[in-house]
């Protein structure tokens, strides 16, 4: 276990061992760790975890008996046959973003997942206690076939459940492999749910509604963020808008998060 105030001097660290793993944590998980800290209007105490690379990587491929393994997908006969390839050189915009720029920035955005080098935990587990006592236990999978997130909140009056299902299913199609909505039809659209419950002790669960909020991507967020930003910070009873403490709370769980595992 860590004491996260510790973190700002592994940080430091951090960005200097290019070695070190965990990017998930900081990269995917801190807006996770965030959205936790709001609910609770807490603050992380104490973090211990265990991740793993369990799927992707070269070893773990060998294992499972892959054996047609490639270095980037770009012009690669095997990478057309593996669903796992992202297609950059698509005559639009990962081209013109990547490909069309490697020579300048020389960053290779299709590298092989199977590749050796490939060391970033896809599997992990967290718990985190907080200053108030209450915990958190959260788990990550990097490669479900699906994608989406559930939340079960457990208090002292009952127990709270949110299903978000982003992506009922991630396709591994020539025409979509950058797209996974894009030969959706729209039977498999509804399949998307967001859904809200909550249960009172010896009540039944009931379905909470809800109104999303209109314009911008992220359930309307990204509008009321360029606003808060370009504007100026309106009427916000829930404090929504995150500030700087806010931020390093929550990155700072997933740097713990890595320094344990």
């Amino acid at each position: 276990m860590l004491n996260t105030k510790h973190g700002a001097d592994y940080f430091r660290r951090w960005h200097r061992d290019k070695k070190n793993s965990g990017g998930l944590m900081v990269h995917k998980s801190t807006h996770h760790f965030d959205l936790v800290n709001w609910w609770l209007n807490d603050t992380p105490k104490e973090v211990f975890g265990m991740g793993r690379l369990a799927f992707y990587g070269l070893e773990n491929a060998e294992n499972r008996g892959v054996t047609e393994l490639y270095h980037r997908c770009l012009d690669n006969e095997f990478a057309k046959k593996d669903p796992f390839a992202l297609n950059i050189k698509d005559g639009g915009e990962l081209e013109n973003l990547y490909v069309k720029n490697e020579d300048y920035d020389g960053y290779i955005r299709d590298y092989s997942v199977f590749f050796q080098g490939i060391s970033i935990e896809d599997t992990m587990s967290v718990i985190v206690r907080y200053k108030s006592k209450a915990t958190l236990t959260y788990s990550l999978n990097a490669f479900c076939p699906c994608e989406g997130y559930r939340v079960s909140i457990n208090g002292t009056k009952g127990r709270i459940e949110m299903e978000i299902n982003e992506a009922p299913y991630v396709s591994g199609s020539a025409f979509d492999q950058n797209n996974p909505d894009f030969n959706m039809t729209e039977e498999e659209q509804r399949e998307l749910t967001e859904k809200v419950y909550i249960q009172k002790l010896w009540e039944k669960p009931e379905e909470v509604t809800w109104s999303e909020a209109e314009g911008g991507g992220h359930g309307g967020g990204d509008k009321r963020l360029l606003d808060d930003i370009f504007l100026g910070a309106g009427d916000d009873p829930l404090t929504t808008a995150a500030g700087p403490l806010d931020g390093a709370k929550s990155i700072l769980v997933g740097i713990a998060a890595n320094i344990s595992f």
